[in-house]
């Protein structure tokens, strides 16, 4: 029997390659995204992607998001309260399992099983021990597409802030840089790929300073944008 799921998503490129991994499973239904969202801005926490770009993923995906919506600046416990009403309203639509993109660190994965021990609901981790160096030609080989919407400038030079995720961007990053970004290196927003029924047009804006952070906006190609922020 394949147990209800609903799969963290953060707009970028490896909750996108996890709902690719899922829909292969028998053993797992994917029936809904969720993603946290900075209610002061809009925009998806860290990845600063637009709501609105962020829905295009879930249409394109054919499933429904759920957002959580998180104050700005917001404490541990603010956090927690949230996530812990999200995981309560999952449990009510039988949600057995949450799946998440994570694949390398053990203090994250560590804290999510935390957070959902005792709830009924199991954390899965579909990419989970997938070296980086093998995990990033495959994703880019496989056909994703996304792009770079938020650097660590202490970590990367800020130069890659914008850039298309492909082989020349993989090619070009220095070799302390995990080639996925999983210190905090860097965050993507996914447009096209085998788990999307229709690639998602964006453009490019300006880039900008903002929290230790370089954020890229980038915008829909459509005539109701959201004004910027």
């Amino acid at each position: 029997m394949r147990r209800r799921t609903f799969l963290s998503w953060s707009s970028g490129k490896d909750s996108a390659w996890a709902l690719h991994v899922l829909r292969q499973d028998p053993h797992v239904d994917v029936i809904g995204l969720f993603c946290t969202v900075n209610k002061a801005f809009n925009r998806v926490v860290m990845h600063g992607v637009r709501v609105a770009l962020l829905r295009q993923q879930a249409e394109n995906a054919g499933l429904p998001l759920h957002i959580i919506e998180i104050p700005y600046p917001c404490s541990n416990d603010e956090y927690a309260s949230a996530m812990s009403a999200f995981v309560d309203s999952a449990r009510k639509e039988n949600i057995e399992c949450f799946a998440f993109g994570d694949f390398l660190l053990e203090d994250v994965r560590r804290y999510r099983e935390d957070c959902l021990s005792g709830t009924g609901i199991a954390p899965i981790f579909p990419l989970w021990g997938i070296p980086t160096r093998t995990f990033s030609r495959e994703m880019v080989t496989g056909g994703l597409k996304a792009v770079v919407t938020c650097i660590d400038p202490k970590r990367m030079p800020e130069s890659f802030a914008g850039r298309e995720y492909n082989d020349s961007f993989l090619d070009d990053i220095p070799d302390s840089i995990d080639p996925c970004g999983e210190y905090g290196e860097f965050h993507t927003f996914s447009f096209d790929g085998p788990m999307f029924q229709n690639p998602i047009d964006v453009v490019s804006g300006e880039t900008v300073y903002r929290d230790g952070f370089v954020f890229t906006d980038l915008l829909p190609l459509t005539s109701n944008s959201e004004p910027t922020h």
